[in-house]
């Protein structure tokens, strides 16, 4: 049995993966401890995962004015001393890094006590905390295609992102009843990643009687904080009673994303790998102030597979036109489908649960320790 520690708070793209492998790994009756940040968005996220082992753990991310990044500094220092006495109590094998702030101040107390480091950067930009601990880690998970400078070939494994078992493809009917929608025609979703965007919200809002008309419903998860939820009514096409379904969250995104004609999504790397799961045909619209520009990155990058298409904010005018010219084209869309089962090829989580098991196991006979066989 391996012992390892998984920093993943932050943001819904960090933790979703995280706890998709660690679903794996304890599956295997390995044990898990997933480190946390006091977010909101971690709180509600985590909540059906009561099987699982949580810890919140301070951190700041790396942004702001002068005062702020001196904070973070302040952070990481306070983060290195206390995964240092944290590790010493807990013993892990390896700590798995998912980026993010909380991966930092881990990464290093690990190296410091000789614990090998894994890495994961779901983006086609590495962020700051990938580029940062990237020689620290003995390897490191990338993207199909993606190349990180500076690192050895033989230390990189090209496994994709971790998708939660909770995310899967339904039918539609299906997903409509545990959702508890009625639509008439055709549904179009709306999420904003995580934590929201306003930009799509106030889309929404005032391209509803639009959409109505022809003869599209909306379910639009709008991000916590960000509404309440409720349901607006519009007559739309042939008379229809057609509803515009606003929540602030939702912990079923595998019936939401599978419940979609069409999505309409920023691009994070976590709702991308989503959307890929569930074969849902999507509009990109990237988040412009992205660290890196890499939800920029992400878009083009599905839109050049074939299995959706990118428009920059600065183009949502567009967008209504757009969803009414791809909701109705079936030939395009079923174009999409195939390449979205196409890009589904295999399970990360497993496959990162293998590779760090054969770390372990490594390690495990470079320390001359009794050695059991791996699950």
């Amino acid at each position: 049995m391996s012992k390892i520690i998984i920093a993943c708070g932050g943001t819904g793209g960090h933790l979703a993966p995280g706890i998709a492998v660690a679903e794996v790994l304890q599956e295997r009756g390995h044990v898990c401890l997933l480190l946390i940040s006091h977010k909101q968005v971690d709180s509600a996220l985590v909540e059906k995962y009561s099987h699982l082992d949580f810890v919140k753990t301070p951190g700041r991310a790396f942004t702001g004015s002068l005062l702020q990044r001196l904070a973070f500094l302040g952070s990481l220092v306070s983060g290195f001393f206390t995964s240092r006495r944290m590790l010493r109590e807990q013993a892990p094998d390896i700590v798995l890094l998912f980026g993010g702030f909380l991966s930092l101040g881990l990464g290093l107390a690990a190296r410091t006590r000789g614990i090998p480091v894994a890495l994961h950067e779901a983006n086609c930009h590495p962020g700051k905390a990938t580029r940062l601990i990237k020689h620290l880690s003995t390897r490191i998970y990338l993207p199909d295609g993606v190349r990180l400078r500076g690192v050895p070939p033989e230390n990189i494994r090209y496994f994709d992102y971790p998708v939660r078992k909770d995310i899967k493809h339904s039918l539609k009917a299906d997903a409509w009843n545990r959702l508890g929608l009625s639509v008439p025609n055709k549904l179009l979703v709306v999420i904003g990643g995580s934590q929201g965007a306003t930009a799509l919200n106030e889309w929404v809002e005032q391209n509803f009687g639009l959409l109505a008309k022809a003869g599209i419903s909306v379910y639009c998860v709008t991000g916590l904080g960000n509404s309440i939820a409720r349901t607006i009514h519009e007559i739309g096409k042939g008379g229809a009673d057609t509803t515009a379904t606003f929540v602030p969250f939702s912990s079923c995104m595998g019936d939401v994303i599978s419940a979609a004609d069409l999505i309409v999504s920023r691009a994070g790397a976590g709702s991308i790998a989503e959307i890929i799961r569930c074969r849902c045909p999507s509009i990109l619209v990237p988040y412009p102030y992205a660290a890196d520009d890499h939800q920029k990155a992400n878009a083009l990058a599905h839109e050049r597979q074939g299995a959706g298409i990118s428009l920059s904010q600065d183009k949502l005018n567009e967008l209504s036109s757009e969803v009414c010219d791809l909701m109705f084209n079936d030939c395009l869309l079923a174009k999409f489908k195939s390449n979205l089962e196409r890009l589904d090829r295999f399970d990360s989580s497993e496959r990162i649960a293998d590779d760090l098991l054969v770390l372990c196991h490594s390690e495990a006979i470079a320390k001359g320790e009794k050695l059991e066989p791996l699950r």
